[in-house]
């Protein structure tokens, strides 16, 4: 056997002297530092650290509900306003800065408020909500709030449905809006019955969204596990797209016009192209339990989705798991979330009737900054991506700490997931060779996709 070995003489690495000194390479640069990966690897580590010593998200909870918040709109062009209905049929607008109710509407629906979206236009404080009484409100903030003799606000314009609606979302240009109930129908705003009633197949449909950038495409989903696309120049149907299981809430991204998100009552949230939905673009699964709203970054590149399980996790849009998850011991069950417009803040509304405030940065912290804590800051964040995948640096970042509720039941659901693969992988083995095809994680939980 040959062996190759590197080797070296010794007479090139002592000194010309009498004395036995030992010469040691090194680099003769002063710009190089003969330690500089160690000095970053050891600036990323306390980067990663004093983040989680500094991750303190929630910022306030705003109350004055008595039932819980099942609907909430935020304004394009209002950033300090947040609208939110409750069970009781109270609407409410909160103010952002003060973090006080602005303008309020009691008993503004019998029952659930299902629905709210803000009509286009900053000036005009106008915003549509609806209900399970079967009426669609327009209401107007300039028209005042509760009166200290207790006379309450009238709507600027009333809309009577057969049915219960479940939903609402306004065109961003025209003067339309649709609504959800048992099937999806487009409203002129001028008119008192809708111009046109769009259905295929759902039984209820539970939510409708309208495209802010491609405004032809709505979207909506429903109890018989499906999400349909309509166009409204043609009022027809575009595609239909039938999960395993049903769809909670959709969200288009508004920075991509055929990318949408949903969220799944089998824990996960899902986005798809519109173009090609026989496979998701990708699935974002941590949840424990349904997931019942989601809701886009401005940016497009993040998003939020609230759960059953009383948690609010943030998402990259391009990765499978969460990066962070927010919770609190009173938190209970999450039915609304919403970025807000300035990319730095993330609202979620629960049955507990309170209306929580969390930074969508968790360490980060608000204020002007000087310039050189901008550049510390910029270079901190390059040396945790540059390090990211060290095993010492990726443990701090990757810590959470979450009630026991979910962490029990997230083992259980990782233990199932395990057996289920393990199942699956057995009987390919003992099937007839081909007979059984690896199905694609993007594409297990569609069942079809129909175009008309």
């Amino acid at each position: 056997m040959k062996v190759k070995a590197l080797s070296r003489s010794a007479a090139d690495y002592a000194r010309e002297t009498k004395s036995n000194i030992q010469r040691l390479p090194r680099n003769v640069d002063p710009v190089l530092h003969p330690l500089e990966r160690a000095r970053e690897y050891k600036r990323a580590l306390n980067a990663a650290k004093l983040e989680r010593m500094f991750a303190k998200p929630f910022l306030a909870s705003l109350g004055g509900h008595i039932d819980g918040i099942y609907a909430m709109a935020k304004n394009a062009w209002d950033l300090d306003h947040i609208t939110t209905g409750s069970g009781d049929g109270e609407v409410r607008v909160w103010s952002l800065s003060r973090q006080e109710t602005a303008w309020r509407a009691p008993g503004a629906h019998r029952g659930m408020v299902k629905g709210i979206c803000n009509v286009p236009g900053g000036s005009t404080g106008r915003f549509l909500s609806v209900g399970t009484d079967k009426l669609a409100k327009v209401w107007s903030r300039s028209e005042g709030a509760v009166m200290a003799d207790g006379t309450t606000p009238e709507p600027v314009a009333t809309y009577n449905g057969k049915h219960a609606f479940g939903a609402v979302d306004h065109h961003r240009s025209r003067p339309l809006f649709a609504t959800s109930s048992s099937l999806v129908e487009v409203w002129d705003v001028d008119r008192s019955e809708p111009i046109a009633n769009l259905t295929w197949g759902a039984d209820t449909v539970n939510t409708v969204r309208m495209n802010q950038t491609e405004v032809n495409v709505l979207a909506s989903c429903g109890t018989d596990r499906s999400i349909i696309l309509y166009d409204l120049r043609t009022n027809s149907p575009l595609a239909k797209l039938v999960m395993t299981l049903s769809t909670n809430a959709i969200a288009w991204n508004p920075m991509e016009a055929f990318v949408f998100a949903t969220a799944n009552e089998d824990h996960n949230v899902y986005t798809f192209d519109m173009r090609r939905m026989d496979h998701a673009t990708n699935v974002l699964r941590d949840h424990v339990s349904a997931v019942m709203d989601v809701d886009y970054a401005p940016t497009g590149q993040e998003l939020v989705s609230g759960s059953y399980d009383r948690s609010v996790r943030l998402w990259d849009a391009a990765r499978g798991h969460s990066r962070d998850v927010y919770h609190t011991k009173r938190m209970q069950r999450v039915f609304c979330v919403k970025y807000t417009q300035d990319n730095a803040y993330v609202l979620s509304g629960s049955d507990d009737s309170n209306l929580r405030l969390w930074r969508a940065r968790a360490s980060e912290r608000m204020g002007p900054k000087s310039n050189r804590e901008r550049a510390t800051i910029e270079y901190a964040e390059k040396l945790k991506d540059r390090y990211k995948h060290v095993d010492d640096v990726r443990k701090v970042l990757r810590q959470r700490n979450v009630p026991k509720a979910i962490k029990r039941a997230s083992q259980t659901k990782h233990d199932m997931h395990a057996s289920r693969r393990r199942k699956e992988e057995n009987e390919r083995k003992t099937a007839r060779a081909g007979s059984k095809p690896r199905a694609p994680e993007r594409s297990k939980a569609i069942l079809g996709v129909t175009s008309k």
